[in-house]
């Protein structure tokens, strides 16, 4: 019996166990996968909790409801992988030998990298709407605020979804709108970029919406620490941003035991082939998603255009044939803008988000770096999809591979 060992039931690793479950002999392979956390959140959810746009149960299921029948399921925390003998060991004392290793463990946030973020104000004037507590707890807070200076922080580069804090920051601007305050709320974006975002024509875009939405952006701030005695924001250059409320995106690193498994870079993401996923240094390991250091955006789109790449080449790797499927770093994003309307953007390594019009079969067109209601409604029916098609590794109606096609160059 040949062994295929899962680390993370996130998004990438529970679509992988569906994939490889299928189109693997039940009696020659068994598949583990392994995760400390029982719960699968629906992370782009989290975005509308604090404004009550969701509730705090609409964003959760239990894990174990995804994994296949055939595919053993094991909650527990990982504690090291010694890839060079092909073992992984696990806190509980159990031990996991393996023939291929995915690792599908995601990034998640890294408070305590940050001097002062979590100090006296966590969670009473400082949030993150990165975790499901966090963002209950923003909810919570947002409900008798009566306004003041609003910051909006991106600690440091890279971060899990790369477009949410403008998501947030639009979100924000139709909430205190409709609430009747938002003369009351001054709403500051800081961010490391040089820009609102990473691309010029979407940075074009989405900049000329903050400014028409009265949102002020900070370019270039690099955060150092955070002074919660002051309420400041000071950058590596001295500069400060006063701030009532804090909404902040801290550090994203892979996971620990990444770092003690000797297998990451400094922010505990493994080196990772960028085409064929396949780690740099070990043939029989993969890495899917946040958890590599491939030069894309860490979204969930990415992880569901990876896949498709990443099965084949496990295919080819398990039958003995070479690695030819290539990824070509495909993200595709809609953004929430407020009010009922959103944008879209859809880029890979070497083309940036254009404009233009995305179809899809039997929908859209949507709108490429537009701002229309039909992208909201976009964004709206991917919780569907998510839940029902996507995580159970059903085929959907989108190319791994970008497409030029209407785009406008």
């Amino acid at each position: 019996m040949k062994r295929i060992v899962i680390l993370g039931a996130g998004t990438g690793g529970t679509i992988m166990a569906n994939k490889l479950r299928k189109a693997l002999e039940r009696d020659e392979w068994d598949i583990t996968i392994v995760d400390k956390e029982p719960n699968h959140y629906y992370q782009p959810g989290f975005l509308f909790i604090p404004f009550g746009i969701y509730g705090k149960n609409d964003v959760v299921k239990s894990k174990a409801a995804f994994i296949p029948a055939g595919v053993k399921f094991i909650i527990n925390e990982i504690d090291r992988v010694e890839p060079d003998s092909n073992k992984v060991y696990l806190t509980n004392g159990q031990t996991l030998n393996y023939d291929f290793l995915i690792v599908a463990s995601g990034t998640h946030i890294k408070p305590s990298e940050t001097p002062g973020l979590q100090g006296r104000e966590w969670r009473k004037s400082i949030f993150d709407f990165y975790t499901h507590e966090g963002t209950i707890a923003l909810h919570n807070f947002l409900k008798t605020w009566e306004g003041g200076n609003m910051v909006i922080n991106i600690a440091e580069l890279p971060f899990k979804c790369p477009v949410a804090p403008l998501e947030f920051a639009f979100l924000a601007d139709e909430f205190f709108v409709k609430k009747g305050i938002r003369d009351k709320v001054n709403i500051i974006y800081s961010t490391p970029l040089s820009g609102a975002f990473t691309k010029p024509k979407a940075t074009k875009m989405l900049g000329e919406l903050l400014k028409e939405k009265n949102i002020q952006i900070v370019p270039d701030f690099y955060l150092e620490r955070v002074d919660d005695e002051n309420k400041k924001l000071v950058s590596y250059d001295g500069r400060e941003l006063p701030f009532d409320l804090l909404t902040i995106v801290p550090v994203n690193m892979g996971a620990d035991f990444i770092a003690r498994s000797g297998m990451g870079d400094d922010l505990n993401y493994v080196a990772t082939n960028k085409h064929t996923l396949r780690s740099d240094n070990w043939e029989n390991i993969f890495v899917l998603g946040d958890a590599s250091n491939i030069p894309t955006s860490k979204a969930g789109s990415v992880v569901h255009f990876a896949s498709e790449i990443l099965f084949e080449n496990m295919m080819s790797a398990i039958e003995g044939r070479p690695l030819l499927a290539k990824f070509d770093g495909h993200s595709n994003c809609y953004i929430e803008t407020g009010f009922g309307k959103g944008s879209l953007i859809d880029f890979n390594y070497e083309t940036e988000p254009l404009p233009g019009t995305y179809h899809l079969p039997g929908m859209g067109p949507f709108g490429l770096l537009k701002n229309t209601r039909i992208n909201h409604y976009g964004k709206v029916m991917f919780r569907w999809i998510y839940w029902h098609l996507l995580l159970k590794g059903k085929e959907l109606p989108l190319e791994s591979q970008m497409t030029m096609a209407g785009k406008e160059q």
